[in-house]
C-alpha cells in the first residue's frame, strides 16, 4: 500500500504536490469512490482512475467468478505441498484472480474468485455479517434433537461464536441431511459443531453465501457472475 500521490507520480502522471491538487479536486478515484488525500493504495488490487481512465500499470478489469469446489483441492493460488489447488481448475481464466474465504480439502462448494480486494474484505470480515450457507450430509441418531443443539453452541475450542441457524431437512436411518447458517467463518466451523452434538461428517457442501446461490452448478464448472450479482457485491 502507498499513498496515492506516490502513485501517480512514480507513473509519470503528475508531480507529488500536483497529484495533492487532483485529488482534492475530485479528479481521482478509487475502486470507483473519489479520493481523499493520505490515503493509500494498492494499484495491483484496486481500480485507480484519473479523470476516468485507469493509471498505466493498475488493475483495469474487475472479474468475479463463481466456482463449485470439489473435494480434493486446496483454497490457495499456490501450494508448497504440490497439492491441487482451486488455481487448477481455473486455467489461464485464472489469472490475478484469488479465492475469497476457505473451503477446506475435503469439503465442496461455492467458491466467489475476484480480483477485487473491496469486495473480499466485504465478504471475508466477520463485521459485515455476510451468511453462509451449507448442506452436511451426516451419520448419527437423534438427529431433530442435535440439530437443534448446534443453534445452542456458545463456543468451539474455547472460542466464542456467534449463534447459528439449522434445520434438519431429512433423515432415514442413521443418516440425516442438515443445513447450517453461520455469519462467521471459523477454522472447520461447521464440522467441529456437528462433532460436538455428536453428528459425523459425511459430505460438506457450501450451497450459499449472502445472495449468492450455487443452484445448478457441477463440481469442479465455473461461471462469471451475472450483473445483478456482481451489483449485490458491491452493495455488501
Amino acid at each position: 500500500m502507498e499513498r496515492l500521490q506516490k502513485i501517480l507520480s512514480a507513473r509519470g502522471i503528475a508531480s507529488r504536490r500536483e497529484a495533492e491538487a487532483m485529488i482534492q479536486a475530485g479528479r481521482v478515484t478509487v475502486d470507483g469512490k473519489p479520493a481523499h488525500l493520505g490515503q493509500q493504495a494498492d494499484p495491483l488490487y484496486q481500480m485507480i482512475r484519473v479523470d476516468g481512465v485507469p493509471i498505466p500499470g493498475a488493475l483495469t478489469e474487475r472479474v468475479y467468478i463463481m466456482l463449485y469446489k470439489p473435494r480434493g483441492y486446496v483454497t490457495t493460488v499456490r501450494d508448497d505441498k504440490g497439492r491441487r489447488t482451486v488455481m487448477d481448475l481455473l486455467g489461464r481464466d485464472g489469472h490475478g484472480l484469488w479465492p475469497v474465504g476457505r473451503l477446506d480439502w475435503d469439503s465442496q462448494g461455492l467458491l466467489l474468485m475476484t480480483n477485487d480486494g473491496e469486495v473480499t474484505r466485504r465478504l471475508t470480515h466477520p463485521s459485515f455479517q455476510v451468511e453462509k450457507v451449507y448442506r452436511v450430509r451426516v451419520k448419527g441418531q437423534e438427529f431433530e434433537t442435535k440439530t437443534a443443539a448446534m443453534e445452542g453452541l456458545q463456543k468451539i475450542d474455547g472460542e466464542p461464536i456467534q449463534p447459528a441457524k439449522t434445520r434438519l431437512l431429512w433423515s432415514e436411518d442413521d443418516a440425516g441431511l442438515v443445513e447450517v447458517r453461520i455469519r462467521e467463518g471459523k477454522n472447520r466451523q461447521v464440522r467441529k459443531m456437528c462433532a460436538l452434538v455428536g453428528l459425523q461428517v459425511v459430505r460438506l457442501t457450501r450451497v450459499g453465501e449472502g445472495e449468492l446461490k450455487l443452484g445448478g452448478l457441477k463440481p469442479g464448472k465455473w461461471r462469471h457472475l451475472t450483473a445483478q450479482e456482481v451489483e449485490y457485491l458491491r452493495g455488501v
